[in-house]
């Protein structure tokens, strides 16, 4: 089976936080995103790019020891009001009730993330999105330095984005996306069709957020797509990514780290 919209997605929505007008005019302010609504494969892709080039992969609070709660409502303000970016839950839990506002029907689901052994990760490890339009689409603006716009879920098709090209392969029932390396391909991780309740990630979140185990609780980062690249915080080193070419700096004191979050991620703590 070439195509994934002949694999139900048993329940097509599944419910979360309701995004009132004045919350999804904040969000599409936030993401600095002024385009079409509708519920398109078009509206899709320039959402995606826009929360991406907008709003950063970071895991500041755990540091701070504030505690991440699985709740969308939560995860809105803190990217909206508070302007702060977040980790895997947090993005995707907060774009998806973007979405549903908007009216795009989508469904949360569990990736498991590679281990350094090759070996695959635990269920719930990552949060990524299913997004039934004509066709259905894989979203993500969670997975740091990853595709940009949203890829269609069609078992091996080779999508090229500014020069990466990414795939999904697998049998319908445990797929892989993969991106293509110097090495060949590489997986990033696998998901399943099956739809799932984001209080099911409670536990894996807690996990990554108190486990020494986890690396999110072994530095912090803070990364942010650009059009031609990535700015990235890896606790004092500086690194930014344009056309290919990387430049890293070693950042001198806190004041600095706390100078270059605000900089360029626009970030206070």
């Amino acid at each position: 089976m070439d195509n994934l919209s002949q694999v139900p997605s048993v329940e097509q929505s599944v419910a979360g936080t309701s995004l009132g007008t004045e919350q999804v005019q904040a969000y599409l302010t936030r993401i600095r995103y002024d385009g079409p609504t509708d519920a398109s494969p078009e509206t899709l892709r320039r959402l995606h790019r826009a929360h991406m080039l907008a709003v950063p992969f970071e895991n500041l609070d755990i540091s701070r020891g504030r505690k991440i709660v699985v709740d969308d409502a939560l995860f809105v303000r803190k990217i909206v009001e508070e302007r702060r970016g977040g980790f895997c839950y947090e993005l995707n839990g907060s774009f998806a009730a973007l979405l549903r506002a908007l009216g795009f029907n989508l469904t949360l689901h569990s990736a498991r993330v590679p281990r350094a052994d090759g070996s695959d990760g635990p269920e719930f490890d990552h949060l990524t999105l299913r997004v039934d339009l004509e066709e259905p689409w894989l979203a993500d603006v969670g997975f740091g330095d990853s595709f940009i716009e949203p890829l269609r879920l069609e078992l091996g098709l080779e999508q090229d984005q500014d020069g990466r090209v990414y795939r999904i392969v697998g049998d319908g029932r445990t797929l892989r996306m993969q991106r293509l390396g110097s090495n060949g391909w590489k997986n990033q991780y696998l998901f399943s069709p099956r739809p799932r309740h984001l209080e099911e990630f409670a536990g894996m979140c807690h996990f990554h957020q108190t486990s020494p185990e986890s690396h999110f609780t072994r530095k912090r980062i803070c990364s942010l797509a650009t059009d031609d690249g990535r700015i990235t915080l890896s606790d004092l080193t500086l690194i930014v990514t344009r056309n290919g070419q990387r430049r890293e700096e070693t950042l001198g004191s806190e004041e600095v780290w706390r100078q270059a979050l605000e900089r360029y991620f626009g970030l206070r703590l």
